[in-house]
């Protein structure tokens, strides 16, 4: 398959190395406004290394990877599926709900694949959490907890990684995009949101440096959800599951997982530690860059299965990108309403 990268910054330098390697997938094309990144993401693949985005789109192309600032990312995106290209796209998929619905929509009318980059699916702690869930080793599952956050803005080199509106928001469009499509890729859905998000520490606006909020399925089951920008220990994300006979726990970074079984509630309990030793010691010697590349070759893969048809993979598609967003925007309307928002079921996009 004939693929191009637009956006060829530090996450695009790791898409266009899956793009390179994989052995279904030839780099065609690069495009980036800095065409000295552009040309090292394309770097013995024989990709063009366009100098515009016109120039980029008039290479022979089957899909594009879209490796971008999220306030472009609309317009690359609405251009590729006119031209009839499948799109795997970066979270989160637009700095609005209404852009990411506009997204959507143009893909479903293009009858092509929409991929978002909701990569930690595939990380092995929470692709364990999933597992366990859909085994019943926890029993009926009866609530969870998610958790993403870091120090804030200390960790963005750019403006539009964190100032409303180019950014979508604050922590919930960063870290929190992350936690809000967990808890819809265990739950099924999310239909309700209520929740605040607060502006009272690093005082942008439009840009919450924390939210708080319960989720809720179709079927009733709940998830609390936080995603900060004041976690002062560093970079951490968790995902909790509970059932009537036991929860799991997977957590990054370190990569962990912790199990408790029991038969029923009040009984012996049986616990089962993960530490992924192998993943810590590479990414000690080399840097947590390794962890993000092996999902995004993952996500490659079950791309590219996508782009054939398929929709029972572990990847994100433009329904979960778009949830991910209206999931954020009502955490802020539930802050200024203080009233429950009702969405309507979304769930998997046709073939």
């Amino acid at each position: 398959m004939r693929i191009g990268l637009i956006g060829a910054g530090k996450i695009g330098q790791l898409r266009a190395r899956t793009l390179r390697e994989h052995r279904e997938t030839q780099l065609a094309a690069v495009y980036d406004l800095n065409a000295e990144l552009a040309t090292k993401a394309a770097a013995g693949s024989g990709a063009v290394v366009a100098k515009s985005l016109e120039a980029f789109f008039d290479v022979p192309l089957d899909a594009v990877v879209i490796s971008t600032p999220v306030h472009v990312h609309d317009a690359a995106c609405l251009t590729a599926f006119a031209r009839g290209l499948h799109v795997l796209l970066e979270k989160p998929t637009s700095n609005t709900a209404a852009g990411a619905k506009k997204l959507v929509d143009a893909a479903l009318a293009a009858k092509r694949a929409f991929g978002v980059g909701f990569n930690l699916r595939y990380y092995p702690a929470f692709r364990c959490v999933r597992e366990t869930i859909q085994s019943g080793r926890i029993g009926k599952l009866d609530h969870l907890r998610v958790y993403g956050g870091h120090e804030g803005l200390p960790k963005f080199a750019h403006e539009w990684e964190y100032k409303a509106p180019i950014s979508g928001g604050g922590a919930m469009w960063d870290v929190g995009i992350h936690m809000s499509d967990l808890a819809r890729h265990y739950l099924g859905e999310i239909s309700e949101v209520y929740g605040v998000a607060t502006e009272s520490v690093w005082n942008v606006p439009g840009s919450e440096d924390n939210a708080l909020a319960l989720f809720r399925s179709p079927a009733g089951v709940t998830a609390q959800y936080q995603a900060t920008w004041t976690e002062w220990k560093g970079y951490g994300i968790f995902v909790e599951a509970y059932g009537d006979k036991g929860m799991v726990r997977g957590a990054y970074a370190p990569m962990s997982n912790l199990l408790i079984v029991q038969e029923k509630a009040g009984a012996p309990r049986t616990t089962t530690k993960l530490r992924y030793p192998w993943i810590q010691l590479r990414e000690k010697c080399f840097s947590w860059q390794t962890t993000a590349l092996q999902s995004f070759r993952e996500e490659l893969d079950d791309f590219l299965l996508l782009c054939k048809g398929r929709r029972d993979l572990v990847i994100a598609d433009g329904y979960a990108g778009q949830r991910a967003c209206e999931v954020a925007e009502a955490v802020r309307e539930c802050s200024r309403t203080r009233a429950v928002v009702k969405l309507p079921v979304l769930g998997t996009m046709p073939a």
